[in-house]
């Protein structure tokens, strides 16, 4: 099975099993629901069902049934919470996870290729898709309507217009 994060375990919190969690998802208000379930990074994933969340200044606090004692979880300190790949929400059309861009390869719509994605950065208003290119500098390319013309999971595939100064 395929997991994905949704949040890393910073700190604990009081002696009752409580920990400090930054959010990595878009969805923190559905991940961290009360009842359901996420994985705790281990050799073996651990299951956890959310006992509670509630949110205090940048962090989720939260605890889980499985666990209700510091000493239970602190050994999670510095762990990635995840979700099952059965667990992630659809997305509207023209929405993607970062999983299912990272890996494809990029090509004008005239045809010529030019490389593979390799990493996705958020800097500000929108996302910069980073293109690994063979015996070139890498290319960002800014995730606008005007450069990424169409997205083809099915050929793994993103079909792109590079406008003046980009390349």
């Amino acid at each position: 099975m395929k997991y994905y994060n949704v949040g890393k375990i910073v700190n604990t919190h009081g002696i009752r099993g409580e920990v400090k969690v930054v959010s990595t998802t878009d969805f923190p208000d559905e991940r961290f629901k009360v009842g359901n379930t996420l994985y705790i990074e281990d050799a073996d994933p651990i299951k956890v069902t959310v006992k509670s969340a509630r949110m205090q200044k940048n962090f989720f606090l939260v605890t889980f049934k499985e666990f209700n004692d510091i000493n239970q979880i602190e050994k999670f300190k510095t762990h990635q919470l995840m979700v099952s790949e059965d667990d992630q929400q659809d997305l509207e059309d023209g929405k993607y996870y970062h999983h299912q861009i990272i890996g494809l390869g990029v090509q004008t719509l005239d045809g010529k290729k030019l490389g593979t994605i390799k990493e996705i950065l958020s800097p500000g208003a929108n996302d910069v898709w980073v293109v690994k290119r063979p015996k070139k500098s890498d290319l960002l390319l800014p995730v606008i309507d005007d450069v990424i013309k169409k997205v083809d999971l099915d050929n793994q595939t993103v079909f792109v217009e590079l406008m003046e100064g980009l390349e």
